[in-house]
């Protein structure tokens, strides 16, 4: 009887560990497929742009920024997230957006403004996070949207918000921030400052498209030391308002002109213009400039202004 019983007794015991065996080691190869799965997910949310419009119920939902219920606009400036102890997880920085300031739109006219954020913070944000309208005209946006996407720290996300342009005409700016969960408002930069929209409406039937801003940028090449030959490039990046046909010329300090193609622009927007100077190690070494000068059609023909001028400095040779 003993016999028998400790049979059973075993007998038991295998078959309870075989019942056991399929839980016992598959648990990380299912925690791995979700991670996988959720990372997939999460990629191909950042693939593509999601554009955020207005609902009814948020359109009719003032974000509480102060229990008093004080305007957006008569609120203290933001201060830089990180200090004083602030919140870790509210710091981001401007990647890139679209719809250039001072875009020239007609009224009531509708457009989609994109900005690239990156979240620079060590936290990942989730969709509790918020895009709250900060100052200034909503353009027909909300007072506040959900982030439409997780970030994770170090990841971008495009926010697309459909937008638009009054009815009357003026310059209009729309100011954005972002706000985390536990109401902690911040912007972009070190400064924490608002995300915008910058457009001017216009009814007229000949807006003044124009040349709103022109920057350089001056590269030497090669970088560093004396060789036989260097070259100075500078770049101009030509913002416009609207469409626009310009022509355009360098001067230089040596005082030879340089002249450019026709540049035909579609729509409000930039571009960017090169001219490249190469100096030799003979060349008597000092500071010289470049500037350009861009014409646009008047009544007597193309009527040119000169930017003010990019100096490099070349101290080799002579």
């Amino acid at each position: 009887m003993k016999r028998i019983q400790f049979l059973i007794f075993t007998l038991t015991l295998i078959f309870s560990a075989a019942c056991g065996a399929p839980n016992a080691t598959p648990q990380p190869f299912v925690q791995t497929a979700v991670a996988q799965t959720v990372a997939a997910q999460n990629a191909a949310q950042a693939a593509t742009p999601i554009v955020i419009t207005a609902t009814a119920e948020e359109a009719k939902t003032p974000v509480a920024f102060a229990p008093t219920g004080t305007p957006a606009a008569a609120l203290p400036s933001i201060t830089p997230a990180l200090s004083g102890g602030g919140n870790a997880c509210a710091k981001a920085s401007l990647v890139s957006e679209t719809i250039v300031d001072g875009t020239i739109m007609k009224p009531g006219e509708k457009f989609i403004k994109t900005w690239e954020i990156k979240n620079i913070s060590p936290c990942a944000w989730d969709t509790t996070y918020r895009i709250i309208f900060w100052d200034g005209d909503t353009l027909g946006g909300a007072y506040y949207y959900n982030l439409p996407q997780v970030v994770p720290s170090g990841g971008t996300v495009p926010i697309s918000l459909a937008l638009t342009a009054p009815t009357t005409d003026g310059d209009y700016t729309s100011k954005w921030v972002l706000q985390t969960p536990d109401k902690v408002n911040f912007g972009v930069g070190d400064y924490s400052a608002p995300f915008y929209a910058n457009v001017v409406v216009s009814s007229s039937a000949t807006p003044g498209y124009a040349v709103t801003s022109v920057t350089y940028e001056m590269v030497r090449d090669p970088a560093n030391g004396c060789p036989a030959n260097v070259t100075y490039t500078a770049y101009a990046t030509v913002t416009v308002n609207g469409p626009l046909t310009f022509k355009y010329y360098w001067e230089q300090s040596d005082g030879h002109n340089i002249n450019g193609e026709e540049v035909k622009m579609e729509a409000a927007g930039e571009i960017v213009l090169s001219n490249s100077w190469k100096l030799n190690m003979a060349t008597t070494p000092g500071t010289r400039w470049m500037a350009l000068a861009i014409g646009l059609l008047g009544k007597e023909g193309y009527e040119y202004s000169t930017y003010p001028k990019v100096e490099f400095t070349k101290l080799c040779g002579g």
